[in-house]
C-alpha cells in the first residue's frame, strides 16, 4: 500500500523543527517526525497514521553526536542504532552492554537507518531501547514552543505507542547515566524469530562488593504495555549475597510480582512469566559475570563520536 500524500519540510535548526511541528499540528492528521523513518514508513504505508506534515530532521546539525561526558552519555535525535554496535564507544557496563542489546535491534539494514530516539518516541513495548532507557533513569531532552524541558524516561511511556509527547514537542536527545566502574551489565532477549519483535526482555546492571549486591538495576520488556523497572525484585537483591539462589528469588519476583504480562495469541501469561523469570536469572548472572572479568576497553577519557 502507497502512503497518503503529505507535505514535506526540511528545517536547518531545532527552532525551526519545532515550528513546523506547530504548524502542523493544526492541520487534518497533524505532523509527523522523520529521523530515521523505519517505524514512520512502515505506519504511513500501512496507512495507520495520515499525517498532512512530515519534518525531516536530517538537515538539522548537531542531532548525530553521542557525547560521553563526567557520568552519562548523552545520544542524538539523529544517532542510529548501528552507531551505538560500536564497543569502544562509550566506557564502563553500559558501554560493554550496548553493543549487546543494539545487536537484537531489528535486522542491519534497519539499523543502519532507525535512530535510538526515534524508538523511543515510536514507544513499542519490547523495543530495547526503551528498556535501556527506564533501567537506566534515562532522561529525554524535548523541546516545544514553550521551551526545552526533560522528562523522566520511567514517566515517558504511557502504553502501547503512548508517550507524553505533544503533537508539537520534539526529542532532541536523551541522557544516559552511566554507573561506577565496579558495575558489570547483562541483556537477555527472547523472541520467536531473529526478526520478529522481542516476546520478552531483560537488562540487568549491578554493583558488588565483597560478594554483596551494593546496587542493582533490573528492567523488563514484555511485562506490560510498557518498559517496566523490576523494583520489588531489586529490593530483594540489595544487600543480599549474589548467588544463584538470591538471583533465583529475585527472577521469581520479578515475575509474580513486577510482571504485569498482557497474553497474546503466540504466549499466554502463565508463559509469559516463566520467560522473564529464566530471563532475569540469566542476566543477573551475565551482570555478575561482566563485572567479574577485566575489561580493556574501559580507560578515562571523554570520547564523542559522530553517528
Amino acid at each position: 500500500m502507497k502512503a497518503p500524500p503529505f507535505d514535506l519540510a526540511a528545517p536547518t535548526s531545532v527552532a525551526d523543527a519545532v515550528s513546523a511541528l506547530a504548524g502542523g499540528a493544526g492541520r487534518p492528521g497533524g505532523a509527523a517526525v522523520l529521523a530515521g523513518g523505519q517505524s514512520l514508513l512502515l505506519d504511513l504505508h500501512h496507512r495507520r497514521v495520515r499525517p498532512s506534515l512530515v519534518v525531516d530532521l536530517r538537515r538539522v546539525p548537531g542531532l548525530d553526536q553521542v557525547r560521553v561526558e563526567p557520568g552519562r552519555v548523552h545520544v542524538g535525535a539523529l544517532v542510529r542504532h548501528r552507531a551505538l554496535e560500536d564497543p569502544g564507544l562509550v566506557p564502563g557496563a553500559v558501554g560493554r552492554v550496548l553493543p549487546v542489546v543494539a545487536a537484537h535491534v531489528a535486522h542491519p539494514p534497519i539499523r543502519e537507518l532507525g535512530t535510538f530516539c526515534g524508538s523511543l518516541a515510536w514507544a513499542h513495548p519490547t523495543a530495547e531501547w526503551g528498556l535501556l532507557a527506564v533501567t537506566l533513569d534515562a532522561e529525554l531532552h524535548v523541546v516545544s514552543p514553550t521551551g526545552p524541558r526533560t522528562v523522566a524516561a520511567d514517566d515517558w511511556f504511557l502504553g502501547r505507542h503512548r508517550t507524553v509527547r505533544g503533537p508539537a514537542d520534539l526529542i532532541t536527545g536523551v541522557s544516559l547515566p552511566l554507573p561506577g566502574p565496579g558495575a558489570g551489565a547483562g541483556f537477555l532477549e527472547h523472541r520467536r524469530t531473529e526478526a520478529s519483535f522481542a516476546a520478552a526482555a531483560v537488562l540487568a546492571v549491578l554493583e558488588v562488593a565483597d560478594g554483596v549486591v551494593k546496587s542493582c538495576r533490573l528492567g523488563l520488556a514484555g511485562a506490560g504495555d510498557r518498559p517496566v523497572r523490576a523494583r520489588r525484585a531489586e529490593e530483594v537483591l540489595l544487600g543480599a549475597a549474589a548467588t544463584p539462589a538470591a538471583f533465583a528469588e529475585a527472577a521469581r519476583t520479578a515475575a509474580t510480582q513486577d510482571a504485569e504480562p498482557v497474553a497474546e495469541p503466540h504466549g499466554g501469561t502463565d508463559h509469559r512469566r516463566q520467560v522473564l523469570s529464566v530471563l532475569v536469572r540469566r542476566a543477573l548472572s551475565a551482570a555478575l559475570a561482566d563485572l567479574d572479568r577485566p575489561h580493556e576497553q574501559d580507560r578515562p577519557g571523554e570520547q564523542e563520536e559522530a553517528a
